[in-house]
C-alpha cells in the first residue's frame, strides 16, 4: 500500500491526521477513475467534516486555489456527489456530501460513463465505414471481426450499467 509523501501532507497541514487520511482515500479513488485530484480532496474533506463547509473553508483547509475549488464543487454538484446548504443568518453557500452510494454511482454513470458509451456508438459507425472503405480485402475480415468485438463490448457495457446501479443501490 502506498501512502502520500510528506510533501503532499504538508500541503494540507490545516487538516487533522484523520481528515488527511480520508482525503487521501478519496484522492486515490478519483485517480482510479481518471478524475482530477481536487475532486477527491473536496469530497473527502466534506465527507469527514461534521459541519457543512463553504468555498472559503475548502480553499483554506485544502490549500487549493479558489478556481480549483469552485470548478471541483461544480463538477461534484453535477455528479450529484454534494449538495448545497445554508446556515442561519449567513449568506455564504455551504456544501455537504451526498453519502448514498446509489446516488453517487448513478451520478457518475449518468455524467461520465453514459455519454462516453453514447458517443462511442457514433464513433464505431465511423470506424466501421472507414475500415470498409480503406482496407484491402485481405485485411477487411480482420478489421470487421475487431470492430464487431468493439460493438459487442459497447452493447454489454450499456446492459451492465443499469444492473450495476441497481446492485450498488441495494
Amino acid at each position: 500500500m502506498e501512502f502520500p509523501s510528506p510533501e503532499i501532507q504538508d500541503k494540507s497541514s490545516n487538516l487533522t491526521l484523520l481528515q488527511q487520511q480520508v482525503v487521501d482515500f478519496f484522492v486515490d479513488g478519483v485517480r482510479v477513475l481518471g478524475l482530477p485530484r481536487s475532486l477527491g480532496e473536496i469530497y473527502g474533506i466534506l465527507y469527514i467534516s461534521t459541519t457543512p463547509l463553504s468555498l472559503d473553508d475548502l480553499v483554506r483547509l485544502l490549500g487549493i486555489s479558489k478556481g480549483s475549488a469552485s470548478q471541483g464543487l461544480r463538477t461534484l454538484r453535477t455528479l450529484g456527489a454534494i449538495r448545497e446548504t445554508i446556515k442561519n443568518g449567513d449568506r455564504k453557500t455551504y456544501y455537504e456530501p451526498a453519502v448514498d452510494l446509489k446516488r453517487l454511482v448513478g451520478g457518475f454513470i449518468r455524467e461520465q460513463v453514459r455519454p462516453h458509451l453514447d458517443s462511442g456508438k457514433a464513433r464505431l459507425e465511423l470506424i466501421q465505414e472507414t475500415a470498409l472503405n480503406s482496407a484491402d480485402s485481405a485485411d477487411r475480415e480482420f478489421f470487421t471481426e475487431r470492430i464487431d468485438r468493439l460493438e459487442s463490448w459497447a452493447k454489454r457495457g450499456g446492459q451492465v450499467l443499469p444492473v450495476l446501479q441497481k446492485f450498488l443501490g441495494q
